[in-house]
């Protein structure tokens, strides 16, 4: 017996339960788990308000303070954000964009530029106060959001855009150190050598010099940060002042501007001072050559890339989550009043130095702030604390991602050595790792190249994580509620156009390399890394699709089905998948993307006495995993009832939802055979030990001499039952002999059988009925597949009368004997049906049909009769099944699987219902005795359409 009486129940109390939380239900330990990532939300202290625009609760910890979380809103988030913004940018690169592109586009990209990021820094805040942020910055956030495959590749993605951007600060820092003190226009030879490898070498130094401060610590970096930037500050207001109250004068042109200079030819730019004529001069675009890129035509795209590689750092606050004393409160100000800061420091210099410097010099001299400052030093240590405050920032952020990342176990084993280099807090091997990569990019060696990478890496960042907040936003899930006030799904959507857009305006072959790779790790993570992240942190596409698939399933209207579009809907009643493996995976293959429900029925009663819990809430978890093992795509329906029966009622009227609903109910057969256990079966594909816990087996089936929990006369009504509920029914016998890698490497085994013929009341008047086609459709679906596609299908066709003789009409258009076999042929052909016919013409003269006919109808609900059964008509209709079974039997030697009819059981109001009952499973015993995997099939309604 496969899945015989498989809605019987497995009485069996649950297994591997454990205490539960009080609060989360979840073991022990997780409430505690929970407390210590939300333990702000969890103290009793009052709430604050925040002119941020946020509400936070409690306080600090004494864990906190202990595990290295020691940084305030200043040193940790503002300090590092400001110096991040400025970077390059503001003493090397202004002069640059405003020289090229004009006060006017200079303007309009800055504020384009601040609106992303102000947008986007509204979704960190919102992200930052919804819950408790730990190490790992962004990436934390957008995981614990996205899940681990969005999370994984785009925290892959910003570590490496840090890296590029300590890449680019570094480089510009080295720009600076040579355009100071390089050669000049009065001689040929400075203090510092100039050439692509004394550049690499400079900027290597300066790498190491920040890899030695990293090392050091956070604390370090973050007392580093604030010293660093009071003295940007002061080297920025000294420029300030100097625009005010410098006069005219020539600023020479750097000799490595090849583009004006030569050997013979030393050209000059003109610092007017503030002046109108100056002003006017630069109020419209200028586009010209970057001489520091070979040459390279200069546009809108190349200078907004420059322009936002320099106001990246947004998320440097962010990235020191893990040493922040409070997260939630210090992300959202700090970044907020660093980004108002920087955002009025550009835009005056921006006005400034297009009302005192000719276009030519901002375009051919991007260190020209060094001569007109009132103290050139100024400059000059402006643009080194700059640049290596934000590769610091850049560094520890990247290390600091990569040593979440590797936390995770993402990208499993491979970054281990991480998670083992980490001294005090401090991540050393995540630091090094960061350094040698910085290393790689630094050998590109242009600025401005490096700063187009730097932009598209950061905006996709920027588009993950504004995706992030609106899917969440969308899909209105409960548990989002970020005490941050002003984020909204606009700012979000606003945010995430402006990122996506940009990043294709800035440089096209660049983002779609980025967005490649993306998707690239966002497929290797979802079937390589551990499947258990999800679980634990949650993802939003599984509240996206919940999302859309209610959506879809009010938008699906039964009024609406066609034939045409008809499939098969499969709810699969089981006892213990144990003995019915190989049926779990045939339905499964014959389901033809349809719903596809294992159903169990526990016997049992819900007492309102009983404290324990439902028992089918403990096993449901055994049967997701069951659904796991066997790799099919099904859903899992459990109910507890008193009886058998009744329970089958309830699963066929709950299952699935909307029109989604099962139309094909699916059994295993009543019988006496004994049950094998796939789990345990040497030879068996489905052989598991998961199953077995501590000794215990679970899902337990009948053994050998057990007495069944369900009586013969059940099973019929079952079968009744499904019927009269307009229901199609499948009985499944001999599956446990299924084996599809043999069906596959086999050439012995070539058909897949239909009888149209059902045995109980054999005619020829329809060869082709309901019943008959609904047979002929899941032949068909298993015959599309790719392991039974090699095998033929078969339909016999049974000659049960003798013909009556032909008249002359007939004869000369057609032999009538074969009028059956034509119309069936015909019919096949309009189905777009490929199946041979075979004729069983010794069907009607060695059975005597007309004479067991009425004798089987008594067995059959289509009969009225109330006739006593007898001992000779049982016997007779015993006789007559066994020689059906052995011409069946004949014809199936190289049979994968038959499809058979399947006549319906006695009325409830027959006399001798109960012997009918057995007499009827009796009959169906030996019609399918000894056969391959066979299924009776019962349809009800037509499921075949011949029009387009």
């Amino acid at each position: 017996m496969i899945a015989a009486n498989n809605a019987r129940s497995t009485n069996n109390d649950p297994v591997g339960s454990s205490e539960s939380s009080p609060i989360t239900g979840a073991p022990n330990g997780g409430s505690s788990r929970l407390m210590r990532q939300f333990g702000s939300l969890f103290q009793p202290a009052a709430q604050r308000s925040d002119p941020a625009g946020y509400v936070e609760f409690g306080s600090i910890s004494e864990a906190d303070a202990q595990s290295g979380r020691t940084l305030g809103t200043f040193a940790g988030v503002f300090c590092p954000v400001a110096l991040s913004m400025f970077s390059a940018l503001v003493f090397i690169r202004v002069g640059f964009i405003v020289g090229n592109a004009g006060l006017y586009v200079t303007l309009l990209q800055f504020v384009i530029a601040y609106v992303i990021l102000l947008f986007t820094v509204s979704s960190v805040c919102a992200i930052s106060t919804n819950g408790a942020v730990e190490g790992g910055g962004v990436y934390f956030m957008i995981s614990r959001t996205l899940g681990p495959e969005f999370g994984g590749s785009i925290g892959t993605l910003f570590f490496l855009a840090n890296i590029v951007g300590c890449g680019l600060a570094i480089t510009g820092c080295a720009e600076g150190l040579i355009e100071v003190f390089g050669r000049t226009d009065g001689g040929d030879v400075g203090s510092m050598p100039d050439g692509h490898w004394w550049r690499f070498l400079y900027c290597s130094s300066i790498n190491t010099v920040m890899l030695i401060v990293v090392l050091i610590g956070a604390q370090m970096f973050a007392k580093t940060s604030m010293m660093i930037l009071g003295v940007v500050v002061v080297c920025l207001l000294s420029t300030y002042v100097s625009f005010l109250s410098k006069g005219p004068m020539e600023v020479a042109i750097p000799l490595q501007n090849s583009l004006v200079q030569n050997t013979t030819h030393r050209a000059n730019g003109s610092y007017t001072g503030l002046n109108l004529t100056t002003l006017a001069d630069n109020l419209y675009s200028h586009y010209g050559q970057d001489y520091t890129s070979d040459g390279k035509g200069v546009n809108f795209a190349v200078v907004f890339g420059v322009l936002f590689s320099g106001v990246t750092g947004i998320m440097a606050g962010a990235n020191m989550s893990g040493e922040l004393k409070n997260p939630s409160r210090s992300i959202p100000s700090g970044t907020l009043s660093a980004v108002l800061f920087t955002f009025l420091c550009y835009i005056a210099l921006s006005v400034l130095m297009a009302a005192t410097t000719s276009t030519f010099l901002l375009q051919n001299n991007f260190i020209f702030l060094t001569p007109i400052n009132l103290w050139p030093t100024f400059v000059s240590i402006g643009i080194l604390t700059a640049t290596f405050s934000t590769g610091l920032s850049n560094l520890i952020g990247s290390s600091r991602v990569l040593e979440a990342l590797a936390k995770d176990k993402v990208f499993g084993s491979l970054l281990n050595f991480v998670v083992r280099g980490t001294f005090k807090n401090n991540p050393i091997a995540a630091v090094i790792a960061s350094w040698v990569l910085v290393e790689a990019i630094l050998l590109i060696g242009s600025l401005n190249t490096i700063a187009q990478i730097n932009s598209v890496l950061f905006m996709l960042s920027y588009l993950a994580t504004n995706l992030a907040c609106l899917g969440i936003e969308i899909t209105g899930a409960p548990n989002f509620r970020p005490t941050y006030k002003y984020f909204t799904w606009h700012t979000a959507f606003i945010g995430m156009l402006g990122t996506g857009v940009m990043m294709f305006v800035i440089n096209p072959i660049y983002a779609s390399c980025s967005v490649t790779l993306c998707l690239l790790l966002v497929f290797a993570l979802h079937f390589f890394s551990p499947a258990s992240q999800g679980a634990q942190w949650g993802s939003i596409s599984q509240a996206l699709m919940f999302h859309q698939v209610r959506k879809y399933l009010l938008m699906l209207d039964s009024r609406k089905d066609h034939v045409k579009f008809w499939r098969p809907q499969m709810l699969l009643l089981v006892s213990s998948p144990r003995s019915c493996c190989p049926l779990i995976h045939f339905v499964n293959d014959m389901k033809k993307g349809g719903l596809y429900v294992i159903g169990h029925v526990k016997v049992g009663e819900f007492s309102e006495s009983d404290s324990s819990n439902d028992p089918t809430i403990d096993e449901y978890t055994q049967w997701l995993s069951l659904i796991d093992h066997m790799k099919v795509k099904a859903f899992v329906e459990l109910t507890l009832s008193k009886r058998v029966r009744e329970g089958i009622q309830h699963l066929i009227r709950i299952s699935g939802m909307g029109a989604m609903k099962p139309n094909t109910i699916i059994l295993g057969f009543y019988d006496e055979e004994q049950s094998k256990d796939f789990f345990e079966h040497e030879n068996s594909p489905y052989k598991t030990d998961e199953f077995d816990d501590n000794g215990v087996k679970l899902f337990p089936f009948r053994r050998s001499g057990e007495q069944k929990s369900l009586l013969p006369t059940d099973y019929v009504q079952i079968i009744d039952d499904v019927l009269r509920m307009k229901k199609n029914i499948c009985l499944c016998r001999h599956f446990h002999r299924l084996d599809k890698q043999m069906i596959a490497r086999s050439n012995h085994i070539r058909y897949i059988d239909v009888w149209p013929v059902n045995m109980f009341e054999p005619k020829n008047e329809d060869p082709f009925d309901v019943v008959s086609q609904f047979m002929m459709q899941l032949a068909c679906i298993i015959n599309m597949l790719p392991v039974w596609k090699r095998l033929e299908l078969r339909v016999f066709l049974c000659e049960s009368e003798t013909q009556p003789e032909p008249s002359s009409f007939q004869m000369n258009s057609a032999p009538f004997e074969r009028s059956a076999e034509h119309r069936l042929s015909l019919l096949l052909k309009s189905l777009r049906i490929s199946a041979s016919i075979h004729q069983i013409p010794e069907w009607g003269k060695e059975m005597d049909i007309p004479r067991h006919r009425s004798i089987l109808k008594q067995f059959t609900s289509k009969s009225d009769s109330n006739q006593v059964m007898t001992e000779e008509n049982i016997n007779r209709s015993k006789l007559y099944m066994q020689r059906v079974n052995q011409i069946i039997r004949d014809k199936s030697n190289a049979t994968a699987v038959t499809f058979m009819y399947l006549p319906v059981p006695p009325k409830l109001s027959t006399i001798d219902y109960k012997e009918k009952c057995h007499h009827y499973l009796d009959l169906l015993t030996e019609l399918t005795y000894d056969l391959p995997p066979t299924i009776l099939v019962h349809g009800i309604n037509s499921v075949m359409s011949t029009t387009l």
